[in-house]
């Protein structure tokens, strides 16, 4: 990769971060936020989330245009700067009416920030075909830092002052993709219209729509079962939440090293079939830990398709990046806006948690049969970037790809090591009061009375998997 691609990327890398996590943490808190402090009804607040969801659905398909005709980054900084509008809006609005307006403004931003920005992601496959998996995991880290920070936060600032500071870090962002950079700036350039796109596409798309009704179906779920069937709160929530947005930050790297080896179509099949395994078992948890751990796994397989999907999209685009990002964010909020709406319905039915989680992994099942036919219509290369699988090395060689995993897991030493010190400083550093007898038998494991604590030791027991799996890959590697 040469240095500007490199600063292109950090560029894109950073910007996702900055803008996924603040939109991430307003999804939310939003409906608990409207509900509470400005009296809205559940009708209300229905009705707010359906604005920016028609409106940003609206739009995509202009995005998809425009990026195909104007320069990218400038394009995803103006829909940063709409974002940050959108949550000064709800910062200041004194009742449900101006927050119609801030949700407008949001859903015309997002879809202009993230359509042009995949399209400028696409356009570095060529030259590194990690491209959208490093991209997930910046917006996965961006995520979790801002659940840590807004949970944190909000009964020190309040709602308004957490969607200030989600004002600021979109702000940010547009600085980030208006910042000088090495090469010339990304243009698109006119292609296949948006028919011709979608009907070479659509089997691909079809997978798009199934994957976003998974994931916030069950993230739906999740939110709904953890406060109404467990009772917990906000905060306890957002604990159950946490560990899967890291695994979302730290994995897809060492996945797209399995697509490398087996194939994007085994690796489709084989993420959807576990997750409709997941989605089965967390009929059957019995408490908020267990859900938490199968969450993680749940994410372990999002983590694995959703790149992968946005990598084979890009390459069948050809030209028109743009218009194909913006059909691909079509889909994939249709299908997000689906599985939420389903979700909900079977909940509140008489079969309730489980119908919901048996429908989900059903829908799974079925489309992990037919991934392989629907990415062979599409035409694209079956490995990334067309490179077939690289044959082992002598065992006395060491690959380098081993040497870039033990350095992003020294990474994540420092940023445990820091974390805990923090945790420590407010005093639910978990490893430091389980160490000083503070904690009983029972607190241990289960809940400690604080969900910070209890996010320390969530963040420990991912760590030890992470630090299991890196040293027992390098060493069978070697073996």
């Amino acid at each position: 990769m040469t240095t500007v691609n490199k600063r292109r990327d950090e560029q894109n890398q950073l910007a996702a971060a900055l803008t996924k996590g603040p939109a991430e943490v307003l999804d939310f808190l939003l409906p608990l936020w409207v509900g509470s402090q400005l009296g809205a009804s559940a009708a209300e607040v229905g009705a707010l989330t359906a604005v920016e969801t028609a409106v940003s659905f609206v739009v995509r398909p202009v995005a998809g245009a425009l990026a195909d005709r104007l320069d990218r980054a400038r394009l995803a900084a103006f829909g940063a700067v709409l974002y940050g509008l959108s949550f000064a809006g709800y910062a200041v609005t004194p009742s449900i009416g101006p927050a119609f307006g801030a949700a407008v403004l949001g859903g015309a931003g997002g879809a202009l920030f993230w359509v042009a920005l995949r399209a400028r992601v696409g356009e570095g496959l060529g030259g590194d075909d990690k491209a959208f998996a490093k991209l997930f995991a910046a917006e996965g880290g961006g995520t979790a830092i801002a659940f840590v920070a807004a949970m944190s936060l909000v009964s020190k600032i309040d709602y308004r002052g957490v969607f200030w500071l989600g004002a600021a870090a979109c702000v940010v962002a547009a600085g980030v993709l208006l910042a000088p950079s090495p090469g010339v700036r990304s243009r698109g350039s006119a292609g296949p219209k948006f028919s011709q796109l979608g009907k070479r596409m659509r089997p691909m798309l079809a997978l798009v729509v199934v994957t976003a009704m998974a994931e916030a179906g069950v993230a739906l779920l999740l939110l709904m079962h953890l406060q109404r069937g467990h009772g917990l709160q906000l905060g306890q929530i957002a604990a159950v939440f946490l560990p899967g947005f890291l695994v979302y930050s730290f994995l897809p790297d060492y996945l797209h090293g399995v697509v490398r080896r087996l194939g994007r179509t085994r690796v489709l099949s084989i993420a959807m079939v576990c997750s409709a395994v997941f989605a089965a078992s967390l009929s059957f948890a019995p408490n908020p830990y267990v859900i938490a751990g199968m969450w993680i796994l749940s994410a372990a397989a999002f983590a694995a398709t959703i790149p992968v999907e946005q990598a084979i999209i890009a390459e069948a685009a050809g030209t028109s990046l743009g218009r194909a990002m913006g059909i691909y964010e079509s889909a994939s909020l249709l299908g997000a806006t689906i599985g939420t709406f389903v979700a909900g319905q079977l909940y509140g039915t008489g079969g309730g948690w489980q119908a919901a989680c048996f429908g989900a992994a059903g829908l799974l099942l079925v489309t992990a049969l037919v991934v392989r036919p629907a990415v062979r219509k599409v035409a694209v290369a079956e490995f990334p970037a067309a490179v077939e699988p690289v044959p082992e090395p002598e065992p006395v060689r060491e690959r380098p790809g081993r040497k870039q995993d033990v350095g992003h897991w020294a990474v994540h030493v420092g940023l445990f090591a820091a974390g805990q010190v923090a945790l420590y400083v407010a005093g639910h550093s978990w490893p430091v009061l389980a160490l000083a007898g503070e904690l009983t038998g029972n607190q241990l494991w289960n809940s400690s009375g604080h969900w910070l604590t209890d996010v320390s030791r969530i963040w420990c027991f991912v760590f030890v998997i992470d630090t299991v799996w890196t040293w027992g890959a390098w060493l069978f590697r070697r073996r």
